[in-house]
This record gives structure tokens, C-alpha cells and sequence, in this order.
């Protein structure tokens, strides 16, 4: 072979590779933490204390005592728990367009839990998203977050399971059509869009910005919810916390932005949404959310929660163009002005199911927590969440003085459900929203079992 025949074929070589790497780099995206353009370091090297494990005020507590923080923290229970099932036992239906998934049971039974696991075992499932038998998992198991967590957190947190009694519970099948019932094709997706690498601090960053980062990107895995996915259904880090539609209900946009996000909202309204589910004039979580707070959020330090929102405050302002519109003023208090909506029955299934609650103003006389001014659901003109509240209720536990607002799906016709949910956003919100019974049909589809 001649020299410049090789020469060809060599610059053709490294012209693919460049290509492809150039095409796995633009499918991938950048990293979760690539916005701050810091310098990491390797966390031994980290001078200003770790900003891993739990906090200070429970560094000395056993092994199974943090292993319990550290679960509340990344959120476990929430889908690892079965509506009226047992804490930690699976069975949690997880719809989707292509079929639903269900969660496994991650207690000790060595038949249907993870009782059999050894420490590796663990690690690679939590990790890297591999089943103790090899089997890929999907990533509705959040591993491409949790896959920064430190080995010992990971540990910590199977000695605090394997601490509960055994459930012998077995989750049902999942019914996911061809393809995505293929796992073994999970290995190519991991292969693009897990890092496989544990956090590393930021050293031109506080220490209380540091452990924000792991909490909110490691363990809390907020951008599982409130990013963005792409057509391979991974993360897109390019509009971080942008918000996005996840399991039938919107998760808005927590990026700096000042309208649309959370650059608008003072520190202490941050922290009590966090901490109690609910922001004066922000509204109340409820859906995903409120779960997040009552099993997660509420049960941080107040220092973890302000160290969130530290990190929350830096990640780059991106609007939303369809969400939220800004919040409206309180409603007239007659009830004969505002929210004029063509369908009559929205102002008839307000006034017999919801006013005695919410008022006609929005301001609740019952209870902030059901209070609508100023709420980003009720200024969303898309009115997700408003038709999912309805429908399902918002099922909030904590704090003690929080209201939850029961379920009408069984009581209201799809038709029925779009009428008040466009009422309420435009008698409340700044924009009504133009819900269809079809809509609503949907909405139901995909919520979790």
C-alpha cells in the first residue's frame, strides 16, 4: 500500500472518529454541573470539608441513622411505595406512551426485594443502573443522577434498608411494547447517558454551594423532573431546569429566571416551598412535588435546604415562553365578575365543589394552603396541573396544619374536569386555558397507578 494511499485512509479514519465524537457529544449534552465552568477537583482534594454524606449535626450518627437521611434525601419512597402498599415494597405504576413500568421491591426479602444484594450488587444497580442478575434497568430508576453519589452514601443507604422487615411483595410485570421491553438495549443508552462518575466539588465554589450540588444533583435528582428531555429521553443540560411534563403533571421551571422561574421568588419563599409544600403568593405543591417535599425536602436540615437553594440560585436563567403567564391579582369577589368562560358548567362545578375552600377571590379563608392567588398552576395556561388536582387530589401529609384537597376523577366527567379547570385559570390566572375533555382523558393516562 502506497504512503499516500495511507495517508487517505488515515485522515478518513480520524475524520469519522472526529464526527462521531462530535455527534455523541451533541446527542449527550453537557454534564449537569457543566453550566459553571469551574474547577472540579477529585473530592480528597477538596480543602473546605465535604460536601458528601449527611450533615454535620448527624456525622456522628450510626450507620443505619444516616443511611436514613441520606434515603429521605434521594427520594425512595416516593417510588418504591404502591398507593396503600408498604413502605419501600414496590409496585408503583409508572405510565407511559409505550406501556407502564412498575418499581421493584427494595426491601430485604431475599424472594422479591434486594435482601440477596451484596455492596456491589448495590453499587452497580444505584450507580450504573444494573440488576443484581446483570439486567439493565430503565431509567425511570434515576441512576443517571444517582450515579454521582459517593460509594459510602450508597451504602448507607442499603444498611438503613436492609435495616427494614422483609416485605415479600412481588411487583407486577411491566407491560412496555417492542422495543422498549428490550433491556439488554439499555446498555447502548447507559453506554451515552450515564456518566458512570462520582461527584466531584467545584473548588472556586462555597462549600454550602458544593453540598446543594450533591443534594439537588445527586441525591434529590431534581433535574429528572424539572429538565427537559430529548428524543432519547435523556436529560437535555442545555435548558436545565427549563421545567417539562413529567408522569402527567408539569414540574416548572426552577432555573434563575425571573419570570418564568425562580429568580423571582425571595430566598425564604424557596425554602418554605421546599420545607412545607407552600410559598406566599407561589401556591402549593402537590402531585410529584408535594410527595418530594413530604417524604424528601421536608425532612432535610434547614442547612440542606438553604444549601439547595444556593445551587438553585446559580444555574442559568432559561424562560419558559408557555409557562407561566405572570401571576394575576385576586379575583373580584363577586362571583358574577371574571372568569366568563363559554362552557357554564366550569362556574357550576366551581361553585358546588370548590368555593366553600378556595373563595371566590382565590384567597382561602380555610386554610393558605388553598389559597390560589399567585399560584404558578392556576397561571399555567396549559392547566396541567390544575385538571390533575382536580382529578387526583393533592394527598399532602405534612405539615400538620396542611390541608390536602380530596379527588373529584371519580365525581367529575372528563368534559366536566376541562370545564372548571379552564374556569379556574381564567377567573385566577392571568391566561385561561382551552382544556378539552380529550385533554383530560389524556391527563389520566398518565398518571401513576
Amino acid at each position: 500500500m502506497s504512503r499516500s494511499i495511507r495517508r487517505i485512509l488515515l485522515c478518513a479514519a480520524v475524520t469519522v472518529v472526529v464526527v462521531l465524537a462530535a455527534g455523541i457529544w451533541i446527542v449527550r449534552g453537557p454534564d449537569p454541573m457543566a453550566f459553571v465552568n469551574g474547577n472540579e477537583v477529585a473530592l480528597a482534594a477538596y480543602k473546605a470539608g465535604d460536601p458528601t454524606g449527611v450533615p454535620v449535626s448527624l456525622s456522628k450518627a450510626s450507620l443505619v441513622e444516616r443511611g436514613k437521611y441520606l434515603a429521605e434525601a434521594a427520594d425512595c419512597m416516593a417510588c418504591h411505595t404502591s398507593q396503600g402498599g408498604k413502605d419501600y415494597a414496590g409496585g408503583l405504576g409508572m405510565r407511559l406512551p409505550f406501556g407502564a413500568l412498575y418499581s421493584t421491591n427494595i426491601t430485604p426479602d431475599k424472594e422479591t426485594g434486594i435482601g440477596n444484594y451484596s455492596d456491589q450488587d448495590f453499587l452497580k444497580a444505584v450507580q450504573r443502573g444494573i440488576r443484581r442478575d446483570g439486567a439493565r434497568l430503565y431509567p425511570a430508576m434515576p441512576f443517571p443522577s444517582y450515579t454521582y453519589m459517593t460509594d459510602a452514601d450508597a451504602l448507607a443507604i442499603k444498611a438503613y434498608l436492609f435495616s427494614l422487615p422483609p416485605v415479600r411483595v412481588a411487583a407486577p410485570a411491566n407491560t412496555l411494547i417492542f422495543p422498549f421491553d428490550q433491556r439488554w438495549a439499555m446498555g447502548f443508552w447507559s453506554v451515552l447517558f450515564t456518566r458512570d462518575s462520582r461527584f466531584e466539588p467545584d473548588a472556586s465554589q462555597s462549600p454550602e454551594w458544593n453540598r446543594g450540588a450533591y443534594l439537588a444533583e445527586a441525591l434529590a435528582h431534581c433535574g429528572e423532573c424539572h429538565t427537559p428531555r430529548s428524543l432519547a429521553l435523556a436529560l437535555d443540560n442545555r435548558k436545565k431546569f427549563a421545567g417539562a411534563v413529567t408522569a402527567g403533571w408539569r414540574a416548572f421551571n426552577i432555573s434563575s429566571d425571573k419570570t418564568t422561574g425562580l429568580g423571582g421568588w425571595r430566598d425564604e419563599d424557596i425554602v418554605s416551598y421546599l420545607s412545607i409544600g407552600r410559598a406566599n403568593g407561589h401556591g402549593t405543591a402537590s402531585g410529584p412535588m408535594g410527595e418530594a417535599v413530604d417524604h424528601s425536602f421536608s425532612q432535610l436540615t434547614p442547612e440542606d435546604v438553604h444549601a439547595v437553594v444556593a445551587y438553585l440560585r446559580s444555574v442559568p436563567a432559561i424562560a419558559s415562553a408557555d409557562l407561566p403567564a405572570p401571576p394575576a391579582p385576586p379575583a373580584p369577589a363577586s362571583h358574577r365578575q371574571g372568569g366568563g368562560t363559554p362552557d357554564p358548567r366550569g362556574k357550576m362545578v366551581f361553585e358546588g365543589a370548590c368555593v366553600s375552600c378556595h373563595g371566590w377571590t382565590g384567597e382561602s379563608s380555610i386554610s393558605p394552603f388553598a389559597t390560589l392567588t399567585g399560584a404558578w398552576a392556576v397561571n399555567d395556561p396549559g392547566a396541567t396541573n390544575v385538571a390533575q388536582i382536580v382529578i387526583s387530589g393533592t394527598k399532602r401529609h405534612t405539615p400538620k396544619d396542611a390541608i390536602s384537597m380530596p379527588a373529584f376523577g371519580d365525581a367529575y366527567s372528563d368534559a366536566e374536569i376541562a370545564a372548571v379547570a379552564n374556569y379556574v385559570t381564567s377567573r385566577f390566572g392571568r391566561k385561561g386555558s382551552q382544556l378539552t375533555a380529550q385533554d383530560v382523558a389524556e391527563l389520566r393516562k398518565q398518571t401513576s397507578e
